[in-house]
């Protein structure tokens, strides 16, 4: 750099460069981003007596005294020229002084581009993978990556390990979390709580498999075991009475007691269960009543308590691949459908007193019974059941037909 333009950097440095006149500096500067012309008034209100010394020093004279200072851009932008401070004016040398400038537009549009190059490896997966096509539509949308990772080549790479997981589900038998992350993923412990990876990854499972929404240490334990991803064998459980198949369930039956399975006992031990119909409850109430009312008699049974389990999925698929045929009932409310429409989606069954002739015949007598509230649900075993629960308005849970429910198991 020649010894005239050093002089002239310093000489530009002395005029814009001072703190003083930052607030020009930025004025001018945001002007350019937004591709608007260098010409007219830029006022700053209430300036220091520093700012409009620096000012007069800029123009070579005073700039007033009012309660604002006030400068005229094409006054800066032929000084600079016509000094040879700036041959090419104030863009050049605010340029020189800040940086090269981008254009908001242009900006926008390149990181629009990079956002939506971001997302590819979400894109490829839906078209492999159709179940995922409205959630990889939702991701795009909701701005939760952004939020999560802040740039697009962090998304990109985030999504790519995404894909990855994703790819290798379900897993049938289930496996350990960290010992599949380890092999996917290169680190046992990339899906771990809390982290962009398991947050984007969880929903993707979801997606996939259909499980509901909820929040909590054991809704996301359920909701990775919905893929045969486990957190550990032993907390998903699932209630039974007067099933056989094991030596333990053989033992409980003779006692009409019921009978706790976990997890691990199903994927380790599946037990050899034989039945040709097996019926399913909502509420452990109804298990409880069942072993005390018929004990020993009673017919099998098998209870979600609420939410279906992994554990209770893993059971139903058993034994509906054996041939069983599996019956269901629930409470008569939006969130007993929910529960129930999610259970159909991963094991078919047949409505156990559970359609809409049921619902009218026991909410006729109970009109004053608890109100229905909440979101409306479908029923897709019986499509004309949620209008019935709006038509009635009544809350109708297992309890209440309780008798009925003892009568189908003597």
């Amino acid at each position: 750099m020649s010894d005239g333009v050093s002089a002239d950097r310093a000489r530009l440095r002395r005029l814009l460069g001072d703190p003083s006149t930052s607030w020009l500096v930025d004025r001018v500067r945001r002007r350019l981003e937004r591709e608007q012309p260098l010409t007219g008034p830029v006022s700053l209100s209430g300036p220091t007596e520093g700012q409009r010394t620096a000012v007069e020093r800029l123009l070579g004279r005073s700039p007033g005294s009012g309660r604002s200072l006030t400068v005229r851009l094409e006054d800066v932008d032929a000084l600079l020229r016509r000094s040879g401070v700036s041959p090419n004016g104030l863009a050049s040398a605010v340029t020189a002084l800040t940086g090269p400038v981008v254009s908001l537009d242009r900006a926008k549009e390149a990181d629009a581009r990079a956002w939506e190059e971001a997302y590819l490896p979400l894109i490829a997966l839906a078209d492999e993978i159709p179940a995922l096509d409205s959630w990889t539509g939702r991701m795009r949308g909701d701005g939760l990556l952004r939020r999560l990772v802040g740039t697009p080549d962090a998304a990109h790479a985030l999504l790519g390990q995404v894909a990855t997981v994703l790819r290798g589900l379900p897993v049938d038998p289930p496996v350990s979390l960290p010992a599949f992350a380890a092999r996917f993923l290169g680190a046992a412990h990339a899906l771990d709580d809390d982290t962009p990876l398991a947050t984007v990854t969880l929903a993707g499972v979801r997606a996939l498999t259909g499980f509901p929404d909820g929040a909590g240490a054991e809704w996301r334990r359920e909701a990775w075991a919905s893929a045969g991803l486990l957190r550990d064998e032993l907390s998903s459980t699932v209630l039974t009475l007067n099933l056989r198949g094991t030596p333990a369930l053989d033992w409980a039956a003779d006692a009409g007691e019921p009978y706790v399975l976990t997890l691990r006992q199903l994927i380790r031990n599946p037990p050899g269960i034989s039945a040709p119909s097996i019926r399913i409850c909502e509420n452990p109430t109804v298990i409880a009543a069942a072993a005390d009312v018929h004990g020993a008699d009673s017919a099998p049974l098998i209870c979600l308590q609420g939410q279906p389990s992994v554990a209770a999925v893993t059971l139903l698929r058993q034994l509906h691949q054996g041939g069983t045929t599996l019956y269901y009932h629930g409470d008569f409310d939006w969130g007993g459908l929910r529960i129930a429409s999610a259970l159909l989606r991963r094991v078919p069954w047949l409505p156990w007193r559970y359609t809409t002739a049921d619902y009218r015949a026991a909410a006729l007598p109970h009109r004053g019974g608890p109100p229905l509230t909440g979101r409306p649900a479908e029923a897709p075993w019986d499509p004309r059941l949620p209008d019935a629960l709006e038509e009635l308005g009544v809350r109708i849970e297992e309890e209440t037909v309780l008798d009925a429910l003892l009568s189908d198991l003597a």
